[in-house]
């Protein structure tokens, strides 16, 4: 698209005066603005090389990883998607299988990972959950998708809400010592999403509840082949 026909496509049928400074993403705008997204990191020649550590990573260069946008979905769930990460490795921190054995993020090396870090007390992450699941199914293969309950009362709760929900591709991972929190310094909103690469490298994430199986989210997702 040409910068006149993009700049006619930004400021026809624009946000209303009284709209919050980010923008919601209404459902017939998500796969464009998604579009835009991936050639505003095509476009990134700053990127951080494969292999730089993190401190290199956080000093990335280019519009992509400081882009912060609202998402809204059709359910009115609002988000929203954070580069400012990208590039940082996945933290070494170890949760729980459900069959008692301790795992890491790097177990899932190889392809890419999306992490959803939640809790049955949190209202919008039980909302987003099925969505979660639908996804696990149909990325199958391509994409690794785990859900990593932060409860404190480990896998009892977990488990109760999946037979509850009908949750069948995730496998409920716990993390009641809170691991994870702890290796992002306990910064996290709950649901935070993050995607990372074959490499274990953070592409971006998602703050608050959205529907993944959601045709804007699989373009996003293909961010991180």
């Amino acid at each position: 698209m040409g910068m006149d026909a993009f700049i006619v496509c930004m400021i026809s049928e624009g946000p209303e005066p009284n709209r919050p400074p980010h923008m919601l993403l209404e459902s017939e705008l998500r796969v464009f603005i998604a579009l835009v997204l991936l050639a505003l990191a095509a476009c990134d020649t700053g990127t951080a090389p494969k292999g730089q550590g993190q401190a290199g990573a956080a000093e990335k260069a280019g519009t992509a990883s400081a882009v912060e946008l609202g998402l809204e979905s059709a359910n009115g769930m609002q988000a929203t998607l954070s580069y400012r990460f990208a590039g940082q490795a996945a933290p070494a921190a170890t949760f729980t299988g459900a069959d008692g054995r301790d795992v890491s993020l790097s177990d899932f090396a190889g392809k890419p990972l999306l992490v959803n870090i939640w809790a049955t007390w949190c209202a919008p992450c039980k909302a987003e959950m099925p969505t979660l699941d639908a996804l696990a199914a149909l990325e199958k293969g391509q994409l690794s998708v785990i859900a990593v309950s932060q409860d404190l009362q480990g896998s009892k709760p977990v488990l109760a809400f999946f037979n509850d929900t009908g949750i069948g591709n995730l496998e409920p991972y716990t993390d009641s010592e809170n691991a994870l929190s702890a290796a992002f310094d306990h910064q996290l909103a709950l649901p935070t999403t993050i995607l990372y690469d074959g490499d274990g490298r953070e592409v971006w994430r998602v703050i608050g509840g959205v529907e993944w199986d959601d045709a804007a989210m699989a373009e996003l997702l293909r961010e991180a082949t």
